[in-house]
């Protein structure tokens, strides 16, 4: 039964994907605006929803002491497998103005989560709210970018054979659905059947629920790429990040201040350095090759092997 539960959440994300990208390339197209912005926003999170329910759950119940780990853990995956095996699949061409402002942001996120830690062991509730003030300030910043994108393109002519507003906010709605339960049901089957094989909670926990939490991303980033939409592939990618780290545990740590233990520290120093890493590849000729995305992917097989037996 299982097994026939993992299968179904797999079409349920594929099937849930390509309905999500469609819909959001289509309201890209509609809005005119460039599809790395919706990539930026509605993509990165919608996808991101498993992360922020989970966390917003386990912080009213006063239980979120893993929220950190959770988060920067699933930002890593979306860097190194996301980011990866999506280029292994599609290489990236990469603008320059991803990786002077988007790219470089989603860095100085992390170190600003590692410094607001290493200062009082925790992240409290005033850092949650600065946080916050920062998503803010990105959300801001995006929606801008849209408006003199859109005025770039206001003097360009409309295609009548766009898919009409409704069918695209159905088309993100009907996608978003199957990925949320698909996503879930891979989570719970691949759970259980790792259990009765003798894998313990723990490694089921930093390796499983954490790859579940970000299939999201993954699928779409990976669905994106193949229908050409390569900015919302990398899009949704960075903005999830920006989102997990900005909202996520802003929320968290507003609702209730989360611990910062020294795991925390080596965790978000992996993610800076992996971010590092990932920009230099992208300098090289703007493009993420297969054999870097390969590189990427080999990188975060290691860091699994790290945590499950440090």
């Amino acid at each position: 039964m299982q097994y026939l539960l993992l299968v179904a959440g797999f079409i349920l994300l594929i099937k849930g994907a390509d309905f999500f990208v469609d819909g959001s390339s289509g309201l890209a197209k509609r809005l005119r605006v460039p599809s790395m912005i919706i990539g930026l926003t509605v993509v990165a999170m919608g996808t991101s929803l498993p992360e922020t329910a989970v966390s917003v759950t386990a912080s009213l119940q006063g239980k979120n002491d893993l929220a950190i780990s959770n988060a920067v853990g699933s930002n890593i995956f979306n860097l190194m497998i996301v980011c990866g095996i999506t280029a292994v699949i599609t290489p990236l061409v990469i603008k320059k103005g991803t990786l002077k402002r988007e790219f470089p942001f989603s860095i100085i996120c992390a170190a600003v989560l590692m410094i607001f830690g290493l200062t009082g062991q925790e992240v409290n509730r005033i850092e949650g709210i600065i946080l916050l003030v920062m998503f803010a300030g990105f959300l801001a910043y995006t929606i801008l970018a849209a408006k003199r994108s859109r005025n770039a393109l206001d003097e360009e002519p409309v295609n009548n054979k766009l898919m009409p507003m409704w069918m695209c906010i159905i088309f993100i709605l009907v996608g978003g659905t199957g990925i949320a339960f698909g996503g879930r049901l891979v989570v719970n089957s691949a759970s259980e059947i790792a259990r009765s094989f003798g894998i313990s909670d723990n490694v089921i926990g930093m390796t499983i629920v954490a790859l579940g939490t970000s299939l999201p991303e993954l699928f779409t980033s990976i669905v994106a790429a193949k229908h050409g939409e390569v900015d919302i592939a990398l899009g949704n990618v960075i903005g999830s990040n920006v989102f997990n780290i900005l909202f996520v545990l802003g929320i968290a740590t507003t609702i209730s201040p989360v611990s910062f233990v020294t795991a925390n520290t080596v965790d978000c120093i992996a993610l800076i350095a992996m971010s590092l890493i990932a920009m230099i590849f992208c300098w090289t000729k703007l493009t993420l090759d297969r054999w870097e995305g390969a590189a990427m992917a080999a990188t975060y097989a290691a860091y699994v092997v790290y945590i499950t037996f440090r």
